[in-house]
């Protein structure tokens, strides 16, 4: 029963590497600056590079604070505040206090905003769609089972 535990977990200690190197080329390959301006440039848009994670990110999750948005993207919380303030100025977003923390105010996409993510959408979908081409339907529908499983299970991890 020990060798078959040992042999079970050299398997998964294998696996996590194997996981850890593929997030890492993922996240490297969606953070890259050639990226996002591929995404502005296909989506018809303009918007400042450093901008675009932002209003996606905010449209995505918001309303939500600065702070939790600089930790989310690993910027300095100053930075994305000025950032955030710019967005606010084009129209995008709009930032309003918190009832739960008058402390904190809450950025959220505005119409314009929304309009504009959804341009980004449809590039997206245009991209991935060339990603996906040569896959079985069955293949994706598990890949986005699964992870949406494993966000799941690390947003879990982090409220523990």
């Amino acid at each position: 029963m020990s060798l078959e535990k040992n042999v079970q977990d050299t398997h998964i200690s294998s696996q996590l590497r194997i996981l850890h190197g593929s997030l890492i080329s993922i996240v490297s390959a969606m953070n890259r600056p050639q990226r996002d301006e591929a995404m502005v440039k296909a989506a018809g848009i303009s918007l400042e590079r450093a901008l675009f994670p932002l209003l996606v990110g905010i449209e995505r999750l918001g309303p939500i604070g600065v702070v939790d948005m600089a930790d989310r993207v690993g910027r300095d919380y100053t930075t994305v505040s000025r950032q955030v303030s710019t967005l606010e100025g084009l129209g995008l977003v709009k930032r309003e206090g918190s009832d739960a923390d008058r402390r904190v105010r809450m950025a959220s996409v505005t119409p314009k905003g929304k309009a504009m993510t959804d341009l980004v959408d449809v590039a997206r979908e245009r991209m991935g769609r060339k990603i996906f081409a040569s896959w079985e339907p069955g293949e994706m529908d598990e890949l986005v089972r699964l992870m949406r499983k494993f966000a799941d299970a690390l947003d879990q991890l982090e409220e523990e």
